[in-house]
Formats: structure tokens, C-alpha cells, sequence
């Protein structure tokens, strides 16, 4: 039998069309196996897809009337059958034809459900195309644009303009055009560098086999490059730490087919950063000692506290404790971020029980938040390679964001269950929720959403500090909200092999 299921597992991966099942029996469906080529459509990897709702391929485009037909389809246990746009992660939108159908088990009760999906983009090109043909009005307009963009002292102009060093090279990487930005910050003249080898420039300055290899690699797959960072020392302007985005751009005409490339020098900004990152770990280490010593000496003063001593004494002694382990709470966070920013967090793996660990976590916070109701739901009855600590640390700065963020709620849901070859473990709260826009810098060092920046204190690095650990394991962290409707953070960890 395990033959047998290799060998339908083999036909799978080698099929072209992408191919995921999703567990019916669980909460929202989630995605518990796909294929090679749902990976190479999607330019997800197969840790990234394990856990999510399919829904996370439309990223924000939710208005699409398919998404209702799809969500309408899996409530009635019918097969479907749509066109619909979705995004590859790089951001890129195709168009996916997507057949889904669902499984049964014995007694007639759907368990699973398949879904196959093709890329339709070209064919949607094209059915585009035809339609621009047979409008005059708009073939008018294609045809000025193509003449605007065709123009070589409008393509001249914009990137003389355009206040960042950018070159264009044809496809043998040639220099075409390089801006005066360019010139400038590398120090070389125009004549040394337009019609000039990119990688022979300033007598081979700029053979940086990084470099060669995005342009010779990915850009030929019409993947653009985007914020890839280059460090390199250059002979006369010393070392430079680039931020480089590169693009093929294909045209008709004279201009068939050129690549962009965009280069902004962040070398101050990074040893801006690394300064701010030294200081931040010295000012913590420096205000852990003597918060060390009074925090001792507070709870020598909890002990001698006179019999005869009044209520209030006493209340005041208890918030000056509980105010000294807030800071050493932050300073404790501080040093996490120091520790993560230069790569000496410390991770201490060991097999442990992940339900265990999740409940007794959730026990603790019980205790601490007694007008909250924490609920956990599900167990996976499997064992997690890692640090115990770190992970308890994560769950419970998402719980405790949960409870913060949600001041006109008294409940928080915690949910786990096992997909795949991952543990998944979500929260979700009844609070306020989080705009699309901060949805994407919420777990960036510092980041805090400027209505919550108002309303709560907070320095906005504990989503950092645990997206870097869940990272450390080998997971993913992300979350799903809506503005008024609360908000859902999951993450996963591969289940131990043993």
C-alpha cells in the first residue's frame, strides 16, 4: 500500500497543473498538502502554503463575486469550476483556472476537498488583446503610449529625473544609459560606461557574482529583483552596501527588450543602524544590573513589611513591584531584539509536547488576565523539536495582544490542530482589527499602527521578536483581519520525525 501511495504521490508532483488538499474536518479548511507545481505557480514554498485557506492567494483583492461562488460551492459540498485572479508571492497577479471537488468518507460526510488550478494568464492576455483590437479609442491611446514610451528623449528624461543611480542595459547586459546620479555616486564618466559590459565597468569593478547572477538567473524568468541587498568593495569609493531592484522590460519597436536596474546606496543608513542596534544593546544590558538590584530590594521590603503597616503602604509597595517587572519585561524585549539584530539569539532545542506547552502557557495568562476568558480548542498529540521557552514566549505575547488590542472584549480563542507535517496554532481576538496597509509592516522591528500608537503604550516589538523566533524554527507567522472584525495570528512548526 505505501508503494502504491508513493507512486500516486510521484504522478502528483509531476503533474502540470497545481494540486492542493485541504482538510474539511478542520477549522477554515486549511491547505494540508500540494504539489511541485502549485509551489512553481504560486512562488510559495511548500512551508509557507501548509496551514493557510486558499483565500491567501487573492491577497486583497476580495471583492471578486468567484470568491462568494467558491465559499458557496464548499458549503454545499459541490464541485466548482472558476476564473479567478489571484497573486503569486512577489505580488504578481495571474489568472487561475480553478476545478474544485470534494471527498467523502463512508458516510456520505466531506472531509477533504481537491483543488486543481492552471495559469490562465497568457490566455487571459489574449482574450484581452482582442478586445483592445476591436476599440478604436483605445488602440488610438496604445498607439500614442507606444510612441511616448518608444521615445528615447522621454526615456532620457525620466531617468536623468529620477533622483537614484539606474542604468539600462540591453540583453547582452550591455550599458545603454546610465543617469548622472549614477555617475556621480561611482565616481566614473559617461564615456567609461555607456556602451561598456556591465561587468567590465571600472575595470571589472562591477563583476559581483551576486549581481551576475540575479541578471543571468531570475531576470531571464521575468521575476524582477526586487530590494536585493549587494555589499561589495569598490576600489576608489570603498565598500558600499547597495539596495538593487532590476526589471526586463519588453517593448515593441526599436526598444524590443531592456533591463532596468535601480541601485540606492544604504551604507550610512546601514551603519546608522548598526550604531542604534550597539547602543540599543548596551543601554539594556547596562539598565539590567541596577533594575536587577532594586528589584531584589523591593521584594526585601515585601517581606518587612511593619504588621502595624496601613493598607495603603502596602498597595504602594505592590505597584512599585509590579511597575519594576513591566521594565525589566521591556528591557527583556529590548535585548531579545539586540540579541535577534546580530544574530546571537540562542536557541536551546529540545523535544517537548506541544499541547502540553500551549495549555499550560494559556493556564499562566488565565491567572494573570482574570476577567478574560482564554479558550483552547483542539490537540494535536504530537511532539515539537525546539525551545519551549521561545515558543511559550510567542503564544503569549499573542495572547496578550489579543486581550490588549481588544479593550471592548472579554474573550480570546486559541485554536490547534495538526496539518501536514506542521503544528498550527492561531489566535484570534474580537478587537478592533488591523487596515490592509499595516497588515504588511505589522511584524517589522519598531512598526506600531498609529491609531494603536495613541491609545496604548507600547514600543511595537514583540510581533518582531516572535516572528523572528517562529523563523528560528523553521515556521511561519502571519495574521488575518479585518478593520472592526478582530483579527486571527497563526503560526506554524514542523512536526518532529521520529
Amino acid at each position: 500500500m505505501s508503494d502504491l501511495l508513493n507512486i500516486y504521490i510521484q504522478a502528483l508532483d509531476s503533474a502540470n497543473s497545481g494540486i492542493i488538499i485541504t482538510d474539511n474536518t478542520q477549522r477554515d479548511n486549511p491547505i494540508i498538502y500540494c504539489n511541485k507545481a502549485f509551489e512553481k505557480i504560486t512562488g510559495y514554498s511548500h512551508d509557507q502554503i501548509i496551514g493557510h485557506n486558499c483565500r491567501f492567494l487573492q491577497a486583497q483583492d476580495r471583492s471578486q463575486d468567484e470568491r462568494f461562488l467558491i465559499k458557496s460551492c464548499i458549503e454545499q459540498g459541490k464541485d466548482c469550476r472558476v476564473e479567478i485572479r489571484n497573486y503569486k508571492k512577489n505580488g504578481k497577479l495571474f489568472w487561475n483556472e480553478l476545478y474544485i471537488s470534494p471527498v467523502k468518507n463512508e458516510k456520505g460526510e466531506i472531509t477533504n476537498f481537491i483543488g486543481v488550478q492552471n495559469d490562465i494568464t497568457d490566455r487571459k492576455k489574449s482574450e484581452h488583446e482582442l478586445r483592445e483590437e476591436k476599440s478604436s479609442i483605445e488602440k488610438k491611446i496604445l498607439e500614442r503610449t507606444k510612441e511616448l514610451v518608444e521615445s528615447e528623449a522621454f526615456l532620457s528624461s525620466i531617468i536623468q529625473t529620477v533622483r537614484e543611480s539606474l542604468l539600462v542595459l540591453d540583453t547582452n547586459y550591455i550599458v545603454l544609459s546610465a543617469n548622472n546620479h549614477f555617475l556621480n555616486s561611482f565616481k566614473v564618466s559617461k564615456e567609461e560606461t555607456v556602451g561598456k559590459l556591465l561587468f567590465e565597468l571600472g575595470n571589472h569593478q562591477w563583476n559581483i557574482e551576486t549581481l551576475k547572477e540575479l541578471l543571468t538567473k531570475i531576470l531571464p524568468t521575468n521575476n524582477p529583483v526586487i530590494d536585493y541587498e549587494v555589499e561589495h568593495v569598490f576600489p576608489h569609493i570603498g565598500k558600499k552596501v547597495m539596495l538593487l531592484n532590476a526589471y526586463r522590460i519588453e517593448f515593441e519597436g526599436q526598444y524590443k527588450d531592456r533591463i532596468l536596474i535601480a541601485i540606492e546606496d544604504i551604507t550610512e543608513k546601514k551603519e546608522t543602524d548598526r550604531r542604534k542596534d550597539d547602543f540599543l544593546s548596551i543601554a539594556s544590558h547596562e539598565l539590567k544590573t541596577p533594575l536587577t538590584t532594586i528589584k531584589g530590594l523591593i521584594q526585601i521590603l515585601q517581606r518587612m513589611v511593619p504588621p502595624d503597616s496601613s493598607d495603603k503602604f502596602e498597595n504602594t509597595l505592590d505597584k512599585v513591584a509590579m511597575y519594576v517587572d513591566r521594565l525589566n519585561d521591556l528591557i527583556s524585549d529590548l535585548l531579545d531584539t539586540s540579541k535577534i539584530q546580530s544574530g546571537n539569539i540562542e536557541l536551546h532545542k529540545e523535544e517537548f509536547d506541544i499541547d502540553s506547552a500551549i495549555a499550560e502557557t494559556i493556564d499562566n495568562l488565565s491567572l494573570a488576565a482574570p476577567n478574560h476568558t482564554i479558550t483552547l480548542n483542539g490537540k494535536t498529540g504530537v511532539a515539537i523539536m525546539g525551545d519551549e521557552l521561545q515558543i511559550s514566549q510567542v503564544l503569549n505575547n499573542l495572547i496578550s495582544n489579543a486581550i490588549k488590542y481588544s479593550p471592548g472584549s472579554d474573550k480570546v480563542d486559541v485554536y490547534i490542530s495538526k496539518v501536514g507535517n506542521f503544528v498550527k496554532v492561531s489566535v484570534r481576538d474580537y478587537g478592533m482589527g488591523i487596515s490592509a496597509q499595516d497588515k504588511s509592516k505589522i511584524f517589522e522591528r519598531f512598526f506600531r499602527v498609529r491609531d494603536i500608537q495613541k491609545k496604548f503604550p507600547g514600543l511595537g516589538i514583540g510581533l518582531y521578536i516572535s516572528h523572528e523566533i517562529i523563523a528560528n524554527h523553521n515556521g511561519t507567522l502571519w495574521v488575518e483581519s479585518e478593520i472592526g472584525e478582530g483579527s486571527t495570528f497563526s503560526f506554524t512548526l514542523p512536526i518532529l520525525n521520529k
